[in-house]
């Protein structure tokens, strides 16, 4: 293999690119980005970034020269087409990118509602340039509306708050995260959000989206409208994809691969737009949108890409997410939903410190701690090794 190209110039497609290096592959190395910025870190766009707490100099993800990688950085420009019987990517621009292998990890971008459109009080998060846009608005305006109570809707929200600005929240669940964390943990987000100040408005229908003058109104099924300066639509996020739909690999969500991440000979995918078997699981279908997949996930890409199929290793995790809101650090581990039996093993005299955990199939599945790092760590290590529920439910830990 004497060319490479990496499509997707984040955190999954640099530590891909790292590796390959590091693993010996010394042939010509492609980068291409959407955005024209080098490499960045995400995580602190909803938190830190917004409070100029960071400046964007701090968010870059490599600290040694790009120069050192040997690779050839096409920043910028969007992936339009991938043609695999000619190994050829086209470019937005119509220029082309020559490979015998290649690393899909072009992320995935946010979701939107058909009645924000051309709402320019409206707003998403998913890169610098939104982020840099979402800064300004909010030193200049005091009430935000955020559609949608998951990871960065909260976060944005609890940014908001510290700011002083007047923070109305609407999620169309009963609780925040209901579907995925179930009742208990969902109304312990809820009252952290209530006890900060925060206008929770759980179990809404939102009919419609003005712009009036210079305020945004968002208008609710049977309930009064919400009238902001700025809206923040936080409804999820989408694996990047449009650019794949002629090219013949297997498209449901994601980009369809083995467990080994390969999609198709020569192609391998890693992060945010990969959907692969995890052997951890039972071998269930998943596509994981944590920071820490995409840097695992990157790693192993660069390895399967450069090893023959005999000696392909499967790729395993125990997903890890974490977030912060309202100085409280909330971490994830595992595989789990609002469905499957849960029970609290530690809580301290209030919400701000709780664990619990999760199980499927006779086995602990999953945990979810408030300022337990320690424990969830403990815990995670236990799901990695298929430990059965009542075995992790009466661990000291």
């Amino acid at each position: 293999m004497e060319r490479i190209a990496i499509v997707g110039a984040s955190l999954a497609g640099l530590r891909c690119a790292e590796s390959l290096r590091r693993e010996g592959f010394t042939g010509a190395l492609t980068i291409v980005g959407a955005e024209e910025h080098l490499p960045y870190d995400r995580p602190p766009l909803s938190k830190e970034f917004l409070t100029a707490e960071f400046e964007a100099e701090r968010l870059a993800l490599r600290a040694a020269p790009y120069e050192d990688l040997k690779a050839d950085l096409i920043l910028g420009q969007r992936a339009q087409s991938l043609n695999l019987e000619a190994r050829s990517i086209t470019l937005a621009s119509g220029g082309e990118v020559d490979f015998d292998g290649l690393v899909i990890a072009t992320g995935a971008a946010p979701r939107s509602l058909a009645i924000a459109d051309g709402i320019s009080g409206v707003m998403t998060l998913r890169t610098l340039d939104d982020a840099a846009r979402l800064k300004a608005a909010i030193e200049e305006r005091k009430r935000i509306c955020v559609i949608g109570a998951g990871f960065i809707g909260s976060e944005v929200a609890a940014t908001a708050r510290g700011l002083g600005l007047n923070v109305t929240v609407l999620e169309a669940g009963d609780q925040p995260m209901l579907r995925g964390v179930g009742p208990i943990i969902g109304e312990t987000l809820a009252e952290l959000h209530r006890s900060n100040g925060v206008d929770l408005r759980t179990g809404v229908e939102i009919e419609s989206i003005e712009q009036i003058g210079e305020e945004v109104r968002v208008n609710i099924a049977g309930e009064a409208s919400v009238d902001c300066d700025l809206v923040l639509l936080a409804v999820g996020a989408a694996p990047v994809t449009q650019w794949l739909e002629s090219s013949g690999l297997t498209l449901d969500d994601g980009v369809v691969c083995d467990a080994t991440l390969l999609a198709a000979p020569g192609v391998v995918c890693a992060g945010d737009v990969a959907r692969w078997p995890n052997p951890l699981f039972g071998g269930e279908s998943m596509r994981v949108e944590h920071w820490t997949n995409a840097v695992e996930q990157g790693m192993h890409a660069a390895k399967r890409l450069l090893s023959d199929d005999e000696s392909a290793p499967e790729f395993s995790t125990v997903p890890f997410v974490w977030s912060e809101q309202y100085g409280i650090k909330i971490q994830a581990a595992g595989r789990f939903s609002g469905e499957d039996r849960m029970e609290v093993v530690h809580s301290g005299t209030d919400d701000a410190r709780l664990v619990a955990i999760f199980e499927r199939h006779g086995g602990i599945s999953g945990v979810i701690g408030f300022s337990e790092p320690r424990r969830v760590m403990q815990y995670r290590r236990l799901i990695g090794a298929g430990t059965p529920f009542d075995e992790a439910l009466g661990a000291s830990l």
